[in-house]
């Protein structure tokens, strides 16, 4: 696959800025023996890929073949280039913006530019972002309610024994959660904070019933629309911003390898290439 060519990976590895757990052990959710490991990275690609005809949007790694489930500890990352990662963010994509928020304790790798980067989280955050929390979990909900088309599980162990898949349920309201506390706050809690992150462990064990996770997920569904309309947030993200500090992250990362190698980054890590081997 292109994105997951040696050409790919040598260019994650040399520029990435930001590389970070996004999976469900970040968000204190994961069960023993049971969860793979999900990261995601931001990378600078080399000039040629951003002025010359060449492209690299990402970089993507799976311990286990396309169409193979993962296993526990498997390792699945994507490391995106600094532009692409800009864009979605911008557009508020939730998973996008999980490496904003993660604990030090769940960086592999930060530079002072990635640094930088989540020290101005606040400039990417807006209502735009609740909009699109709103739509994943809108979407979800009707899907696990039997209201839209579409499949909405590739878990049939979890319907066997639960009647329904758990694990698409928990992440449905932890959508809700994370949607109604960014629009509240501006801030993303990770770990999910107590008591919601013992209710959302219970429901993916199945000890909540699939109505009571969607009336959970209609709750706040709700109040996720209404904050869209009243939250303090900006209609807009700071897209001068963004751009202006893309255009000088691009120009001080291509000097510092013009005068030689890249600077090492300031916490050691895992680089792409190590994920192959």
């Amino acid at each position: 696959m292109k994105h997951s060519s040696p050409e790919s990976a040598r260019i994650a590895e040399r520029g990435t800025i930001l590389r970070c757990q996004v999976g469900s052990t970040v968000h204190g959710l994961a069960v023993d023996g049971a969860s793979d490991r999900d990261e995601m990275g931001i990378c600078v690609e080399p000039p040629e890929y951003v002025v010359g005809l060449r492209s690299f949007e990402q970089y993507m790694y799976r311990a286990q073949p396309d169409h193979v489930r993962s296993a526990a500890d498997d390792l699945e990352l994507t490391v995106y280039s600094l532009r692409k990662w800009t864009r979605l963010a911008l557009d508020g994509n939730p998973t996008v913006l999980l490496p904003l928020f993660v604990p030090e304790t769940e960086i592999v790798t930060l530079t002072d530019l990635g640094r930088d980067l989540r020290a101005h989280r606040r400039r990417l955050i807006s209502r735009r972002a609740g909009h699109r929390f709103l739509g994943y979990l809108r979407a979800q909900r009707e899907r696990l309610d039997g209201t839209r088309g579409g499949r909405h599980t590739n878990r049939p162990e979890l319907e066997a024994v639960h009647g329904f898949d758990t694990k698409y349920a928990y992440h449905m309201v932890r959508l809700g959660l994370q949607g109604v506390e960014l629009m509240e706050t501006g801030d993303l809690t990770l770990p999910v904070p107590e008591p919601d992150r013992s209710w959302l462990r219970a429901l993916r064990r199945g000890e909540h019933t699939k109505r009571e996770a969607l009336d959970r997920a209609h709750e706040l569904e709700d109040r996720l629309a209404s904050l869209c309309e009243t939250t303090r947030l900006p209609d807009r993200p700071d897209t001068d911003w963004a751009d202006r500090w893309l255009v000088q992250a691009y120009q001080r990362t291509w000097s510092s390898w013009s005068g030689g190698a890249p600077s090492a980054s300031s916490k050691e890590g895992t680089s792409a290439n190590d994920a192959t081997t």
